[in-house]
């Protein structure tokens, strides 16, 4: 899999639009009457107040508390950069509150603190503990992150946790148990290598001791070599707790016989020769980012028996935080943890190599591009996994009960779970599989709109995602400028620029076009003009042609126009049976609606046509599709005319014989609110629906529009389907990452 590439335009734009930065603070609570100010503030707030004060652990209960992580930094030691500075660290740290977010619907803030005196840095964020639940420490460097950490794990009364430490621990451990398990070798009795002794590494090994390595099998080395009893040079407290009486002096010598090797070090530092040197089934960790100490291939190629992980996302056997520090925090959260022990990172280290060994549901192996089964190549679970929210977070919580830091012990694990797995969002790892389909698929994508710098801006970001190659319907001078004044005049040598006037198929173009077109009305010189200078034209008939896989267009006309033109090559009609389906995604759901484009008032037998196409779409995103029909009315009540077809639509579907779950006619609340629908015991629906069925194309147009600005939903589409090539039509308010959405849906031929 190849890494993808990413501009620093592309990232400054990232971090810019739609607004600065990558968070926002949104109320919970309705703020809209009189009344909603008095009870958010005064007087009403002052009745959790003095339940508060009376008893502090009231504030789980009635503030955000419990559910409130502080990202914290000095911006010492960013990522691989270096020490940088407080607000440089500021992007990094609002990243890793999104990931909170995301991965285990955790809130978080970022703080970032302008003092390198870890004395200062101590007071500061002891001093802001009331306000959260947990502290998150990040890319403090050594040693002051090791004082830092220590002392506030002994002031204060929540979970203080160094990610750049523990969080690595945390995942190589749970890999290291895997391998061990698959080269029948037990942790106490193997010897372990470590090179890199600064904040990872030291917690690597110390978790490993508890975890039952012996202290005389773990041989820990920095630039100067082995760390060994008696050595001076270079030496600190925390180096020292590790030194083991040995001959041994260097790097080379210790690999010798070695089980284990982990690197948290450098590229380049472990050679193939001192692979070589290692026993049978060596384990290889080699986490040093961007570039290993050795690569897998380098390993491979010597010691073929070698299980090899990694810092990065290219390679099997990802060692990732995100695996670890989110559904460490959520378990210790949700029991109101003093802290997070060992017993809990071992606890999350069992439960990830556990996830790892069990069975691979396909939805996952469809997000990662490739079917995963425990083994040599899959000792770590993907992040994109959707198990881990309901697997791990029990782990950590059981564990922190057992250990006594738990002030609220949950009672009912099976209901704890249930609601784990009602956190999770469907939405990321659906749209992740779709790219990774995409990347599968390497199509020939035409942007057809290459006068518009946002296609332009997409085409380049699909190239260099990996998702195929991006043929760009223009002219190359303009096309050259466009990119330059974007910022992205590397692109030009990488970008294939189409235009009609100097293609050789645009004979045979014109041809097939007349072909089609000549008892419409249309002449030949009527078809040169729609060949040779519309863009729209031009590129489907590149793609009627074979000369693309996938077709974009769209983004500079309305979409019944860019339809409309696109209906010269191919048939996009409703007798065609050709439908748009438009994905709205909000608050961790996704609902199609249709038809949004094509059928202008559909008759009973168009709407059963809609409904299967959407169940198709829902189908092809990975989730099971039921279709409601909507009305102004519920099972035939108010009557009215108007309603009759939505009423007929579902028998039309018992007549096909479909297989999928539908009923109708009913209204919007009764469709989504379980509780609304359980007045109707008779309702197929087994749950809310997420194929939605309107009247008409101006009732899907307003119900999609209205949900966009009114509730900020995102709008994928309309996805075109029901055609025999892959046609996706943007529309004229499309930013370029919209625009690259529907690329990448074509490339995945979803519709």
């Amino acid at each position: 899999m190849a890494r993808s590439r990413i501009t620093p335009e592309e990232a400054l734009s990232f971090h810019l639009e739609p607004r600065p930065g990558k968070l926002e603070i949104n109320a919970t609570v309705a703020m809209t009457t009189q009344r909603d100010l008095s009870l958010a503030y005064s007087p009403g707030v002052a009745v959790p107040v003095e339940a508060i004060a009376e008893n502090p652990a009231a504030a789980y209960d009635y503030t955000s508390k419990g559910n409130l992580v502080a990202v914290i930094s000095n911006g010492t030691a960013i990522l691989g950069l270096g020490n940088l500075g407080a607000l440089a660290s500021k992007p990094v740290m609002e990243g890793k509150a999104v990931l909170f977010k995301r991965f285990a619907d955790i809130d978080s803030i970022d703080l970032e603190l302008d003092t390198e005196d870890a004395q200062e840095f101590i007071n500061a964020v002891k001093l802001m503990g009331p306000s959260f639940g947990g502290i998150n420490l990040e890319d403090i460097k050594a040693p002051e992150c090791f004082i830092i950490e220590q002392q506030l794990k002994e002031m204060m009364d929540i979970p203080v946790f160094h990610d750049d430490q523990h969080g690595t621990a945390v995942i190589c451990a749970a890999g290291l148990i895997n391998a061990l398990h698959i080269s029948g070798k037990k942790i106490e009795d193997v010897r372990i290598v470590l090179n890199g002794a600064g904040a990872a590494g030291i917690a690597c090994l110390e978790l490993l001791k508890s975890m039952g390595a012996r202290h005389e099998n773990c041989i820990m080395c920095d630039t100067k070599g082995v760390i060994y009893q008696g050595r001076t040079e270079g030496m600190n407290q925390w180096k020292s707790a590790h030194a083991v009486k040995t001959d041994l002096r260097e790097l080379k010598e210790a690999m010798k016989g070695a089980d284990v090797f982990l690197g948290v070090s450098a590229k380049g530092a472990v050679t193939q020769e001192m692979v070589l040197s290692m026993a049978e089934n060596p384990v290889i960790f080699a986490m040093a980012n961007p570039d290993p100490e050795i690569t897998p291939e380098e390993a491979h190629e010597v010691r073929p028996d070698a299980i090899v992980a990694t810092g990065r996302s290219d390679y099997p056997n990802q060692v990732n935080n995100v695996l670890g520090f989110p559904y460490l925090f959520r378990g210790a959260l949700d029991i109101h943890a003093r802290a997070i022990n060992d017993e809990m990172k071992i606890a999350c280290a069992e439960a990830l190599a556990e996830l790892a060994r069990a069975d691979v549901p396909d939805e996952v192996a469809m997000a990662y591009g490739r079917k995963l089964s425990f083994g040599r190549d899959y000792i770590i679970p993907t992040p994109f996994d959707p198990r881990l929210i309901h697997i791990v977070p029990p782990a950590v919580a059981r564990a922190g009960m057992d250990t006594g830091v738990a002030r609220r012990p949950i009672v009912d694990m099976d209901a704890y779970e249930a609601t784990l797995r009602a956190r999770m969002d469907p939405t990321a790892s659906i749209l992740r599989s779709i790219h990774a389909r995409a990347r599968n698929a390497q199509a020939r994508m035409i942007f057809a709109e290459g006068d518009d710098v946002r296609v332009l801006r997409a085409a380049v970001a699909y190239q260099r995602q990996g998702c195929g190659k991006a043929l760009i319907v223009g002219r190359a001078d303009d096309v050259k400028d466009r990119l330059e004044g974007a910022g992205l005049g590397d692109a030009v040598r990488e970008l294939e620029v189409v235009n009609a006037a100097n293609t050789v198929h645009l004979d045979h173009y014109k041809d097939f076009l007349y072909s089609r077109l000549q008892r419409r009305g249309i002449d030949r010189q009527d078809v040169h003009r729609l060949a040779a200078r519309d863009r729209h034209v031009f590129g489907a008939l590149m793609l009627a042609h074979g000369h693309g896989d996938g077709l974009v267009t769209g983004a500079t006309r309305k979409s019944a126009h860019a339809l409309q033109l696109v209906g010269n090559v191919f048939d996009v009609t409703p007798e065609s049976g050709a439908v748009a389906v438009t994905a709205l995604l909000h608050k961790g759901r996704i609902v199609l609606i249709g038809d949004t484009l094509v059928h202008e008032w559909p008759d009973e037998e168009d709407l059963a046509t809609i409904a299967e196409r959407g169940a198709a779409v829902a189908r092809s995103l990975g989730l099971e599709p039921r279709v409601a029909f909507l009305s102004f009315s519920t099972f035939g009540y108010p009557v009215s005319e108007r309603a009759q077809k939505m009423h007929l639509a579902p028998q039309v579907l018992d007549r096909r014989g479909v297989d999928f779950e539908y009923d109708g006619e009913m209204t919007v609340d009764v469709a989504m609110n379980r509780d609304q629908m359980a007045n109707y015991p008779f309702c197929r629906l087994t749950g809310p629906a997420n194929v939605l069925v309107v009247p008409a194309r101006h009732s899907a147009s307003i119900s999609t529009k209205l949900l966009q600005e009114m509730a900020g939903a995102t709008v994928i589409g309309p996805i075109l389907t029901g055609i025999d090539k892959s046609i996706q039509i943007c529309s004229t308010t499309s930013t370029a990452s919209d625009i690259l959405n529907m690329a990448v849906l074509a490339a995945a031929k979803i519709g």
